[in-house]
């Protein structure tokens, strides 16, 4: 993006509309980085999408797509004929291409397949062979590579021929005659070395490696805390794929944080926020019909007691509360224990001392909060029993969630359910129905015996 431009979402999307300024509207589209482009474009509804997106330079249509989410850029495919599409594909790099083909048609996939040479071919084929969610998928081959038999003065011939814009060059990576990876050159360790000397006396192997078949969020949370720009990414005989750098490993630790946040709220990171209605009806219909059973679970909990009830009056009133404080507390500890399962911060070692520090938490607060809202029930209504109904139900729920907040992500995982996805539905559930029956039948033994 050029210095001092901002990135003013609100006013391109509102030019969208107007037909006066499309043409300065896709200067400013041009000024953007491709990340911020895509940004723009999701934000816009799906007629102005496509008609601003078509405004565009190839090259810059491309690179908006490879970062618009799976829905989005769908939507765009979608509006475009058989020409358009066509003509797309043949501006494409082999890894947008793999980026983009689960979304075109297959006849344009095949089409642009068969634009490719041999080597595009085989780079294709040898990325097809991970699955969408491994590292060897996504190894980006634009990278300088050097046999380690080669001598400095090669290497720093490659280095003079990097163009100005080159991204995350700072290292040469090192093979054997067979494709083996044996480690990184980097550019300062060839200031002041003799021209005639070998390669491989200066290779760094002590750099990590990321392996093909590791989940790309492994294989970046290595790159991102690994110190280097770039890593070499590796099949199972040590032979080199591609690297997986800085930036793009940053970028996919943003989106994995991104779809964890949606995932707490049953949503898919991947949705257009302008799809169209049915379809986004039906995405979101299966979490509600979850959330509903859950609820008919609670009521009918509640119904268990519809004589304590209709008795006393109060604890109707009251019932929220302990629900509401039961919930809080579980959704803090399911919250910190997902992050700590994504962060891979947990292990089977640290289970029970988690355990006991939640339980530990909790039993404090359950305390400080049930003897707060007994004061504050007995001045409402001026009763000792229900003071201390409602004051043992909220320590014993808010216990109850937060061992329940430590045991339902850990058992999801165990399980290879996405605890972020399904922890919260099952948590509420958890906790209104313990909160409901130890009120109420607290209330059943004190106050109608």
């Amino acid at each position: 993006m050029a210095e001092n431009q901002p990135l003013d979402i609100e006013e391109i999307v509102r030019d969208s509309f107007n037909e006066d300024e499309a043409e300065h509207l896709t200067g400013k589209l041009s000024q953007l980085e491709p990340e911020e482009i895509a940004i723009a474009l999701e934000a816009m509804p799906v007629e102005q999408r496509v008609s601003t997106w078509l405004s565009l330079h190839p090259d810059d249509q491309i690179a908006a797509l490879t970062y618009m989410r799976v829905d989005a850029r769908d939507n765009i495919f979608k509006q475009l004929d058989e020409a358009q599409l066509r003509s797309l594909v043949e501006g494409m790099e082999v890894d947008d291409l793999i980026e983009l083909l689960d979304e075109l048609p297959q006849r344009i996939y095949d089409y642009a397949c068969s634009r490719l040479d041999e080597s595009q071919r085989r780079w294709l084929d040898t990325a097809l062979a991970y699955d969408e969610d491994q590292c060897g998928r996504y190894a980006d081959h634009d990278m300088l590579i050097i046999n380690k038999n080669a001598k400095v003065r090669d290497a720093i011939r490659l280095f003079r021929q990097l163009a100005e814009d080159a991204e995350y060059h700072d290292a040469l990576f090192v093979v054997d005659r067979t494709g083996r990876y044996a480690g990184l050159v980097h550019a300062t360790q060839l200031l002041g070395l003799a021209s005639h000397l070998p390669v491989e006396t200066v290779i760094d192997n002590e750099a990590p490696v990321v392996e093909g078949e590791m989940e790309l969020d492994q294989g970046s949370d290595i790159v991102s805390r690994s110190g280097y720009t770039a890593l070499a990414v590796v099949d199972d005989e040590g032979k080199l794929l591609g690297r997986l750098s800085i930036g793009e490993a940053l970028e996919n630790v943003r989106r994995s944080l991104e779809s964890q946040f949606m995932h707490t709220a049953g949503l898919d990171e991947e949705e257009d926020l302008f799809a169209p209605v049915l379809y986004s009806a039906k995405r979101r219909a299966l979490w509600l019909g979850v959330n509903l059973i859950t609820a008919f679970l609670a009521a009918n909990t509640i119904g268990l007691f519809e004589a304590t009830l209709a008795e006393v009056v109060a604890l109707a009133v009251l019932m929220p509360i302990v629900a509401s404080m039961g919930g809080i507390a579980g959704s803090q500890t399911l919250t910190l224990i997902i992050r700590g399962l994504a962060l891979e911060q947990i292990t089977p070692q640290t289970h029970m001392t988690l355990l006991r520090k939640a339980l530990g938490v909790a039993g404090l607060n359950g305390l400080l909060w049930g003897l707060v809202i007994a004061v504050l029930t007995y001045v409402w209504f001026d009763n000792w029993v229900i003071c201390i109904v409602i004051g043992l139900a909220v320590i014993i729920n808010i216990v109850v969630s937060a061992f329940a907040g430590v045991i339902i992500p850990i058992w999801m995982k165990k399980v290879n359910i996405d605890p972020a996805l399904a922890g919260s539905v099952v948590l509420t559930a958890i906790t209104d129905m313990t909160g409901f029956f130890v009120f109420l039948g607290l209330g059943s033994l004190l106050l109608l015996t």
